[in-house]
């Protein structure tokens, strides 16, 4: 069965693959890079419901009949009111790891979650799907770790606790993150009705 999962991201297109070839070896999952609109909503699950039809809207022949999907994830930081949550690929693009360090600098609630939405479009019940994925953790006091991408440098999940997720493998990050959390509800649901 294909899949198409867009994302311009390669660090997300390798995580969601390595998930794939784990649980999901029937399966071939291919990258697209169509571009959309990053719309300013309050939730990631519209968020990612939007973009998902912004594809759909192209009517690309190479997708007609295929399974589509995306997925959006947002950081959110407790003592600073959920921010940067739906603006979190915005904010790591203008102020990266190092301003979010800045903003909690005497914040001592460093609690925080990611969480991850996938919205994918099923050709066989011509409906969109969403699974989502938490992770709850802190926000680090320095950047560590170079593995991973975006705000990985500066979360400690809960389930490890003594590392940032730049300090697990893509496999341990995998196990316990949010965005593992999500596509392995995705891969099950796409399993339990093949």
């Amino acid at each position: 069965m294909e899949i198409y999962f867009n994302t311009k991201n390669t660090g997300k297109f390798r995580e969601i693959s390595n998930i794939f070839k784990y649980y999901a070896q029937d399966f071939e999952l291919y990258q697209i890079s169509i571009d959309v609109m990053e719309p300013q909503e309050e939730s990631l699950e519209n968020v990612a419901k939007i973009k998902l039809s912004q594809i759909l809207n192209l009517k690309d022949p190479k997708l007609h009949d295929k399974i589509v999907f995306i997925e959006d994830s947002g950081l959110f930081i407790n003592a600073l009111n959920g921010f940067p949550g739906v603006f979190s690929s915005y904010v790591h693009k203008t102020i990266r790891n190092e301003g979010i360090l800045k903003l909690m600098e005497n914040k001592k609630d460093r609690s925080a979650y990611f969480k991850c939405i996938s919205v994918a479009f099923i050709p066989k019940f011509n409906k969109v799907f969403l699974f989502d994925g938490i992770v709850n953790g802190q926000i680090a006091f320095e950047i560590r770790g170079s593995n991973g991408f975006g705000y990985d440098p500066i979360f400690i999940p809960n389930e490890v606790s003594d590392k940032t997720f730049a300090e697990l493998s893509i496999d341990q990050k995998n196990q316990i993150s949010h965005r593992g959390k999500s596509i392995k509800k995705f891969i099950e649901f796409l399993i339990s009705n093949n």
